[in-house]
């Protein structure tokens, strides 16, 4: 084999889809055994093929993943896709029409949208997930009714309820939040994939414990680097001895693909038109996990939304997540319709807990974004637009009431490794309560709320990067962000998207603000 194409040869996909399967409920055992005694691998850790070539096992590893596929979850409907499905079990409903769209169906769903979405199902209890042992279900809290949450979400105006207007000082805002997004992504950028215990020794060889500002090699004993070396595509551009402006990372890819979505399409696009800008627009080679499975099912003539599921045992994973953030950035105050926009981008990719990550972001960024909500109401605003018995929903609200309990974090995230460690380290469930209990521990300090989130381990730059999202929406302008996190950035962002390259995220800024107010 002269190829190892990473994420989608079927030999490498077989041992995440008995993984999937053992955390979505469905008993695979007969067919996990055929594939141990045919010598086939289990689910490589951190990359995305296994260290040894199998293509000996492509056609067994074919007829397992169509096995796989036909197997009833038990929480299909506790945990369902369809958009309609969703609302029913959140009661949720956008606050108006924002300006610049028009009318909406239920949660701003464009109405021609509606007549494509997926089937449905009723809610029946779900055994505990692999990553939620029984003891850790019954200490969740209990959800609260639809939509609420321990803190209440605020009375938000639509910009339509502001006279047409965007809220006072949202360019500003949106400056931040850029600013924020990238200085949280590059802080996690060298410890990506390394395990927690390592990301603690490397910072505390410097002294860098609780952490508090970018990662160095200086000073860290050769032995200590040899065992945990930093993040090989990473180390050369995120330490801070070599920072020299923002380095290309999906983090940042997405939302400005996102930003392209909605200049092309509007707020109006389907879930066609964002297939059809990332095959204009993103190179094949710069997708991960669910995102290149999705660009490959597309390329082989798979249509949305079936590019989320065949073959894709990624598609609760967290890329969706990460690709929400323009979704609520232009929809202050309308945290429903920005959960209705991120939904019709993550089912492109994503299923599940994968769609409710991106939609409980957008949400809470869209309530962060109107100047007036806290990180605490921003948080209540997110859990109320995703099914409340959902594994992301109770994984979430872990981590809020872990982190408005105990004072030190470390043991915070020591309590969730040992809840949730049973999920990947890039499954949406883990890193959505880790990124609830760091910002709801840092209290919106921006500096707390980025080192919290990287300091937790799991996927670093993208929990960084989110924390820094919402921490910049909430300090409300570039100005007051520490300038150690602003200053190495020196306002350029490199990046593979085409137009982009090399700009300033004041312009970036600018470019969402119109998309914000766009008529």
């Amino acid at each position: 084999m002269n190829l190892r194409l990473t994420w989608v040869q079927p030999e490498d996909l077989v041992g995440h889809e008995l993984r999937q399967a053992r955390e979505d409920g469905r008993d695979a055992t007969a067919l996990a055994a055929r594939w141990a005694a045919a010598g086939g691998p289990p689910a490589p850790e951190t990359a995305g093929a296994s260290a040894t070539p199998r293509p000996d096992l492509r056609p067994l590893a074919e007829e397992l993943l169509t096995a796989l596929a036909s197997l009833p979850t038990p929480l299909a409907n506790r945990e369902p896709t369809p958009l309609h499905d969703i609302q029913t079990l959140t009661n949720s409903r956008p606050t108006g029409t924002a300006v610049g769209k028009r009318p909406a169906g239920r949660w701003g769903l464009p109405l021609p949208e509606r007549s494509r979405e997926l089937g449905g199902g009723r809610a029946q209890p779900p055994p505990p997930g692999p990553g939620l042992p029984p003891r850790a279900h019954q200490d969740l809290p209990a959800p609260e009714p639809a939509g609420a949450a321990p803190h209440e979400a605020p009375r938000l105006h639509t910009r339509q309820g502001l006279g047409g207007e965007a809220p006072d000082g949202l360019r500003d805002r949106l400056h931040a939040a850029w600013l924020g997004r990238a200085a949280g992504c590059l802080l996690g950028k060298p410890v990506e994939k390394l395990p927690l215990s390592a990301i603690r020794a490397l910072a505390r060889a410097t002294g860098n414990w609780p952490l508090s500002t970018w990662f160095t090699a200086r000073g860290v004993p050769q032995g200590l680097l040899a065992a945990h070396p930093w993040n090989r595509r990473s180390a050369t551009t995120s330490l801070t001895e070599n920072i020299d402006g923002m380095p290309e990372d999906d983090d940042l890819n997405y939302p400005l693909l996102n930003l392209l979505l909605l200049q092309r399409y509007g707020r109006d696009f389907t879930t066609a038109d964002v297939a059809r800008l990332w095959l204009d627009e993103l190179p094949a080679g710069r997708t991960f996990t669910a995102e290149r499975v999705a660009y490959r099912n597309l390329l082989d003539g798979v249509e949305p939304p079936l590019t989320a599921v065949h073959r894709n045992p990624f598609r609760e994973w967290i890329g969706a997540q990460i690709r929400a953030d323009v979704h609520g950035w232009t929809h202050p105050g309308d945290p429903a319709a920005a959960a209705a926009q991120a939904y019709r981008d993550a089912v492109l990719t994503h299923t599940a807990n994968g769609v409710y990550g991106a939609m409980f972001v957008a949400a809470v960024l869209a309530t962060a974004a109107t100047g007036t909500a806290d990180v605490h109401q921003s948080l209540a605003a997110g859990l109320g637009v995703i099914p409340p018995r959902s594994r992301l929903a109770e994984a979430v609200r872990r981590g809020i009431g872990l982190a408005r309990e105990t004072t030190d974090f470390d043991t915070v995230v020591d309590r969730l490794h040992a809840e949730l460690g049973g999920y990947h380290w890039v499954h949406a469930v883990p890193n959505a309560a880790l990124l609830a209990a760091a910002l709801t521990h840092a209290d919106g300090d921006f500096s707390r709320s980025v080192c919290a989130a990287v300091s937790g381990g799991w996927d670093t730059d993208s929990n960084g990067a989110t924390a820094g999202s919402v921490a910049g929406l909430l300090a409300g302008h570039p100005d007051r962000l520490p300038e150690r996190w602003t200053a190495p950035l020196k306002n350029r962002l490199s990046t593979s998207v085409p137009s982009f390259d090399g700009v300033g995220f004041d312009t970036l800024a600018e470019l969402t603000h119109r998309e914000a107010v766009r008529p």
